[in-house]
């Protein structure tokens, strides 16, 4: 039994995600209201939070891992975990397509406690992203996604722990930036892994924003109310 069952269809084969269950990981889990996981979101796809999260759950946490995204999953797709047996594990579809690749480093752990609560307390700060870290790193840029199409895509995510010390760590955004060329923005997010006021690990996190446009307070204002909205009536 894993806390992430209500989220995920295993089979002998593999696993899938239906949009509620997707939906409710990104509501109920990482606090995310991004329409793009909503059920009937015409342009749905599965958190990318939810593919570490199960990975994590299956394969074991790691000192040193890093996580690349690559492909935006939908609704039932059959996923399975290829491991390369040198260090490397790949998400893949029946047609041999690639949506997440990972490695790892160091002496891992199974302890379910532990990986629910470094999950838990990352997918939490990495829903959190909007509008929390990306307005202010628009602002600040002046420039913004185009608010009828926003495309944020998740690139790739690692993390460097001192397991041995951790119990319910919590994270801690160390720092952001946004490097813009053309429509084409690279945000980078640093953060900590903090206990008891001690720095337990670090990582960092990689995200693509295209089709950018100048900076627009009013239209950034309507867009963040309209996400606020939608997290007050719990929107599935």
């Amino acid at each position: 039994m894993s806390f992430l069952d209500p989220y995920v269809t295993e089979n002998a084969q593999g696993f899938s995600f239906t949009r509620l269950q997707a939906s409710l990981f990104a509501k109920q889990v990482a606090d995310d209201y991004n329409p793009i996981h909503d059920v009937e979101a015409k342009r749905f796809c599965v958190p990318g939070d939810l593919l570490f999260a199960l990975l994590l759950v299956q394969k074991g946490l790691y000192p040193r891992m890093h996580f690349h995204f690559s492909g935006m999953v939908g609704d039932g797709v059959p996923l399975h975990i290829e491991d390369s047996g040198n260090g490397d594990w790949k998400i893949k579809d029946e047609r041999d397509k690639e949506y997440l690749s990972a490695t790892h480093a160091g002496t891992g752990t199974r302890d379910p406690e532990l990986i629910e609560q470094v999950i838990r307390g990352y997918v939490r700060f990495s829903g959190h992203n909007f509008p929390h870290i990306l307005r202010p790193l628009m602002a600040e840029n002046n420039v913004m996604i185009n608010i009828d199409r926003p495309l944020v895509i998740y690139e790739s995510m690692s993390i460097d722990l001192a397991k041995d010390k951790m119990h319910v760590p919590e994270l801690e955004l160390t720092g952001a930036a946004l490097d813009v060329v053309g429509k084409r923005g690279n945000a980078t997010l640093s953060f900590n892994f903090m206990e008891h006021g001690e720095v337990v690990g670090t990582g960092e996190k990689k995200m693509v924003l295209s089709g950018l446009r100048e900076y627009d307070a009013e239209m950034v204002d309507r867009m963040v109310a309209l996400y606020d909205e939608r997290k007050r009536n719990k929107v599935v």
